[in-house]
């Protein structure tokens, strides 16, 4: 019998995760270029080495086991793992990282953020680079955990000694309704009393771990919840609901009669946004984080990370 060292590789790691994302044998057989009793056979390997059941297949899908997910769990992390360590030598080599991966917080500029990639992709790096879009607490955590290595749209300026931040700019929040919301038409000041009579749009905060970030509900009031900060305004521009959107976002639609602005008995709220990075040495830094880094000094940039939603 195989040992659990000789048959968990990484290939082995990607192959069962195959398996779970595709939902059955045959389609991971399919997607690895495999022929299915070779796969069973490895799978079958791993499972007799481990002396643990991975996958029910009392059923057409090929369900994970509480064993199987929790190999799967441990190895994501192991993966990762590898990819960092890969990533790392790569550096030390070449100076350029092998792949590049940036948290984006969802109130970021989408089209700001599309022109800074194209910029970084007409240097022709040895480096693949990688978008993660995320909110609020999610946006911070990806870098927290290694799986990014720049956040972009940092809400609180970090406290880990090892993470460096620095500021982007203030953002500010109006309350908006699309004109054929049953609020357009309600006297201002809007008490919480009557908001909590109408539907709120919020976004999910990405945080896989902890309880996450929630921003302006109250309690008892009906929420659409969707992914992101775009999703929300959408949302808003179709009567689903109500909410805080940033003004900058919501700018254009207010302008053109799409978005009515409403004062509410709250307080204004005002976003602080940050990036935020590995706390290392300059001469230990990548190339590309030295580049994203030296673009995020440009004021301009910053405001226009915060501002510029529309295209052109």
């Amino acid at each position: 019998m195989a040992d659990p060292r000789s048959v968990l590789t990484p290939d082995a790691l990607a192959m069962l995760q195959s398996i779970a994302v595709s939902g059955s044998f045959a389609a991971a057989a399919r997607a690895l270029d495999l022929v299915p009793s070779a796969l069973t056979y490895r799978v079958r390997q791993i499972e007799d080495a481990l002396d643990v059941l991975l996958f029910d297949r009392r059923s057409r899908q090929a369900r994970l086991t509480p064993a199987g997910s929790e190999l799967l769990r441990e190895g994501s992390r192991l993966l990762d793992e590898v990819d960092a360590i890969a990533n790392r030598v790569k550096r030390v080599a070449t100076g350029w990282e092998a792949q590049f991966t940036i948290s984006v917080d969802s109130i970021m500029s989408q089209p700001v953020m599309m022109e800074l990639c194209q910029a970084f992709l007409e240097l022709a790096p040895p480096t693949r680079l990688r978008l993660r879009h995320e909110t609020m607490q999610g946006t911070l955590q990806a870098l927290s955990f290694g799986q990014a290595d720049l956040a972009i749209g940092v809400i609180e300026p970090p406290t880990q000694a090892d993470i460096q931040a620095r500021l982007i700019g203030e953002v500010a929040f109006v309350f908006a309704v699309a004109p054929h919301h049953p609020l357009a038409g309600v006297p201002e000041p809007l008490s919480d009393a009557v908001l909590r009579q109408h539907r709120a749009v919020a976004v999910a905060d990405s945080v896989q771990r902890g309880s996450g970030l929630t921003v302006g509900l109250l309690g008892g009031q009906d929420v659409f919840t969707v992914a992101s900060m775009q999703a929300k305004l959408d949302a808003q521009l179709r009567g689903i609901g109500a909410g805080f959107v940033p003004e900058p976002m919501a700018r254009l639609f207010v302008e053109t009669g799409r978005l009515v602005v409403k004062e509410t008995e709250r307080a204004q709220r005002i976003a602080r946004q940050h990036y935020a990075w590995r706390n290392t040495a300059r001469k230990d830094q990548g190339r590309a984080l030295q580049w994203w880094l030296k673009q995020l000094e440009s004021p301009v940039t910053r405001g226009a990370l915060l501002t510029r939603h529309q295209h052109g």
